[in-house]
């Protein structure tokens, strides 16, 4: 690259690259405004009870919802959820997670996926990341199975799926239950069966930057009914209903209110038949991002693990700092100055949050840590996930993707971008 003809940088006064905002992500159109008018018009906006009745399951949009998800991921059961985060408590403990017990589950994720499990007073455990797909490392995962060891909580992170192989061999060989968290990553593949699918149970997040937009949602997908039906009766007042609905085992049957209304749903079926334009509309996108960026020395594009497919909820690159000579923060200064937007130099390490570096969740005495259900020393001390931490620390630099409609127009604008800052690297130093 010649630096000599290179345009100034508009972090020193150049002109800026973008210059005008990009198209913010909305896939909502005529048919959602449509199919939400249409539920106001019923005047049926919720029909859950909670006791065991014919409404326990809920309204007939949320029925409809759960039979199209279920049929669209190729599976027998799907189940609608509030929120992602209800999801993933309603998961731990439809699968009879106990107090105490351990659950493997990746520091590069959103924090919910984590405090899902303390919410049942079960303790988190960290593996590390692969350093390419930034998915949960099998090897990792292995190393830190205990005696206490109870689940895996994979995560599907940023569009693609773990080691669903590697994972599930695992799962078998220590009698494991495995969790799919594939709240970025719906209708991706992993050789040829859909995300979320090849665990115990698996799901996906419908917020608004989300694949699937409802507002807020989530959507619970699994084979086994037995599996289905407790996390039905922890959606809707799991105490209240047992009784009358025969159940016996009563581990984890304190309820809540997780359940998704009619509009929400009503508009999840009209996103649902949009889902593979909207992942092909992200896979070209990707493709034409990556092709631009791919000659640029220093900068590592999404890695798609063989014989699988990414849905690109988000970007994530990594930098070669050494090589570019350059802090990640001045370059990430001087992208942004150009009008990137949606970058951001860091992601997550859950481990190193608060709740976990002082082990205080539940009151201030350190439960469950502290507690009688575990005592036994339980680290999260800096140093357990080395390729998580160094991406955080010194060399990710991601690109969210999901906020935006990228035209062919604006990634080769995003392109440029990245192309005169590499120009100016000179300038950086």
């Amino acid at each position: 690259m010649s630096t000599a003809l290179a345009s100034p940088l508009a972090l020193h006064g150049g002109p800026q690259t973008i210059a005008r905002p990009l198209a913010r992500y909305n896939p909502l159109g005529a048919e959602e405004v449509a199919a939400a008018k249409a539920v106001v018009e019923s005047g049926i906006l919720s029909q859950y009870y909670g006791r065991w009745c014919a409404d326990f399951y809920g309204g007939p949009k949320v029925r409809e919802f759960e039979s199209a998800c279920a049929a669209k991921f190729g599976m027998q059961r799907a189940v609608t959820v509030n929120s992602w985060t209800s999801g993933l408590i309603a998961a731990i403990g439809a699968i009879g997670i106990e107090p105490g017990d351990e659950v493997i589950t990746s520091p590069w994720t959103m924090c919910a996926t984590a405090t899902s499990i303390l919410h049942w007073n079960a303790i988190p455990v960290f593996a590390d990341i692969e350093p390419d797909t930034f998915c949960l490392d099998p090897r990792s995962v292995e190393a830190n199975i205990t005696p206490h060891t109870r689940a895996i909580l994979s995560v599907d992170i940023a569009g693609q799926s773990a080691d669903m192989d590697a994972l599930r061999a695992l799962a078998r060989k220590h009698n494991l239950k495995l969790i799919s968290d594939c709240a970025q990553a719906p209708g991706a593949l992993y050789h040829g069966q859909p995300a979320g699918t090849l665990a115990d149970v698996g799901g996906f997040s419908l917020n608004y930057h989300k694949h699937i937009h409802t507002g807020e949602g989530g959507i619970l997908v699994t084979n086994d009914h037995e599996i289905a039906e407790r996390l039905c009766l922890i959606r809707n007042h799991a105490e209240a209903v047992v009784g009358d609905k025969g159940v016996t085992d009563l581990a984890n049957m304190i309820g809540h209110n997780f359940r998704l209304g009619e509009i929400e749903c009503a508009i999840g079926l009209e996103q649902l038949k949009k889902l593979d334009r909207q992942i092909a509309s992200r896979q070209r996108a990707a493709a034409r991002l990556t092709a631009g960026l791919s000659t640029l020395p220093g900068l590592q594009t999404p890695v798609t693990r063989a014989g699988c497919t990414h849905v690109y909820y988000m970007y994530q690159m990594i930098l070669d700092l050494p090589r570019l000579g350059v802090s990640r923060q001045k370059i990430f200064a001087a992208l942004k100055a150009e009008g990137v937007e949606g970058l951001g130099i860091a992601f997550a390490n859950i481990h190193r949050l608060p709740v976990f570096q002082q082990k205080i969740a539940y009151g201030r005495r350190g439960f469950p840590w502290s507690s009688d259900i575990c005592r036994r020393d339980v680290s999260y001390a800096k140093g357990i996930c080395p390729v998580a931490e160094r991406l955080q620390d010194e060399t990710y630099l991601g690109f969210q993707a999901c906020m935006h409609t990228l035209t062919d127009a604006e990634v080769d604008l995003i392109v440029a971008a990245f192309h005169k800052v590499w120009e100016n690297l000179d300038a950086l130093r």
